[in-house]
């Protein structure tokens, strides 16, 4: 693993920890927003207007950050509009990288076998990780974000006058309830597997574990009357959980440690589950193979075989 530094590929720890043992995420660096028109989003610089072909996103099938832009895509019915590059399970010393495999698409805008080519064609001197997603202007040949909580609501309404799908998934009167989900999902149980996998002391770990299962048990609580988070509206609170839930039994109940419950011991959330991936298309956005290669593989810190379990069934 590594990160750029000055445009320099480095190869040194990616995993950013509080002398605590607490993991810390870095946040994004690239906060643009695409708009209808170009005007400038709520944060970045304007000049990126919403044009089919324009853009061109990349991704891993593995991250769960990523496969939030990955199905909001599929479901706004963007696949014609934003082209896909698909990079490999693994995340090694060249962290993520085009080497062939199945399902992986290589890169025909730069022709790039790293990511972090594409962070430095985008600014040469950059500093800081190299993640996925990135959504990339072919235009103005730069990357306009890599945060995928933007590039979602990006991806929900930039497009709508070019012919995306009608769907609205953060409708305005249910924005401060979605928000607020969001508020407590994100800490506790998106970022919370993390901090209780990557956690290097034992009151570092429990603190994370601890509001993991909070959340959950919460959330199966929520769930017992409802079909969708906040009712019968999909909403992007609920694209935002989904991914946690896909890796939650495969990857964060035995890689992470997070194995107070099986996600499948808990009803309400596996239907959750279940309706979501039968949704059109979510089926397709879901990769098992890659999911649990990469964190397997990957995370030799945790897992230093590298073996990669055979279960669970699905």
């Amino acid at each position: 693993m590594g990160q750029l530094i000055d445009g320099t590929w480095q190869t040194d720890g990616l995993i950013s920890k509080e002398t605590d043992g607490r993991f810390k995420r870095a946040q994004s660096r690239f906060r643009s927003w695409i708009t209808p028109d170009g005007a400038p989003g709520p944060s970045g610089e304007g000049g990126f207007p919403a044009e089919a072909g324009r853009y061109h996103l990349y991704v891993s099938l593995a991250c769960p950050w990523a496969h939030r832009t990955l199905i909001m895509r599929r479901l706004k019915g963007l696949e014609g509009m934003i082209d896909l590059s698909v990079t490999h399970w693994l995340m090694g010393d060249e962290g993520w990288t085009f080497e062939p495999g199945p399902c992986v698409t290589g890169d025909p805008i730069h022709g790039a076998s790293r990511l972090h080519q594409i962070y430095t064609a985008a600014d040469p001197s950059y500093t800081g990780r190299v993640t996925v997603p990135v959504l990339w202007d072919k235009t103005r040949g730069t990357i306009v974000s890599n945060e995928s909580a933007e590039i979602i609501r990006m991806f929900n309404s930039a497009f709508d006058g070019l012919g995306a799908t009608e769907a609205d998934f953060y409708p305005a009167p249910l924005r401060d309830e979605i928000d607020a989900l969001n508020d407590r999902i994100y800490p506790t149980l998106n970022n919370g597997v993390y901090r209780a996998g990557f956690a290097t002391t034992q009151d570092a770990y429990d603190e994370a574990v601890a509001g993991v299962f909070d959340t959950l048990l919460w959330l199966e609580d929520r769930l017992a009357d409802r079909r969708w988070l906040t009712g019968p509206t999909l909403t992007e609170a609920d694209i935002r959980l989904v991914t946690t839930l896909v890796r939650f039994d495969p990857v964060y109940h035995g890689h992470f440690k997070c194995n107070l419950h099986r996600l499948s011991d808990l009803p309400n959330l596996s239907r959750f589950l279940r309706e979501f991936e039968a949704l059109p298309g979510v089926a397709e956005t879901i990769n098992i193979d890659h999911i649990k290669r990469h964190y397997y593989q990957s995370q030799r810190q945790i897992n230093p075989t590298g073996i990669v379990p055979a279960g669970p069934a699905r």
